[in-house]
């Protein structure tokens, strides 16, 4: 059974970087076909794609949020980063990171984790 734990500070002051760690386990985040990918919620809207981490560590982002989003392995301890930067209090969210199967993607995550509240305020 692959689990997934998110963690990092729940606030964050505006125009500083958000950081949030992924820790997988019962799963390795090298293992072929599967998307690493961090979704986040803000209060009262839908689920938004943030971006991926490969198996192999090639990454890919939602246009939006590129210029201030970055997302890294480190397979030494089998967990994934995200790192957003210049926060604003738009930014505020639940944020969650999941799996994805390259074969059936189209059907969304197999495996998420419980999610982490981030607030951005001053």
């Amino acid at each position: 059974q692959v689990q997934l734990q998110e963690s990092g500070p729940g606030l964050v002051k505006p125009s500083q970087t958000l950081s949030l760690t992924c820790a997988v386990s019962g799963g390795s985040i090298t293992t072929n076909y599967y998307y690493w990918i961090w979704i986040r919620q803000p209060p009262g809207k839908g689920l938004e794609w943030m971006g991926a981490i490969t198996y192999s560590g090639s990454t890919s982002y939602v246009p939006s949020l590129k210029s201030r989003t970055s997302i890294s392995r480190d397979t030494s301890k089998n967990q994934f980063t995200l790192q957003l930067s210049s926060v604003t209090p738009e930014d505020t969210a639940v944020y969650y990171c999941a799996r994805v199967s390259i074969p059936t993607m189209a059907w969304g995550p197999d495996y998420w984790g419980q999610g982490t509240q981030v607030t951005v305020s001053s």
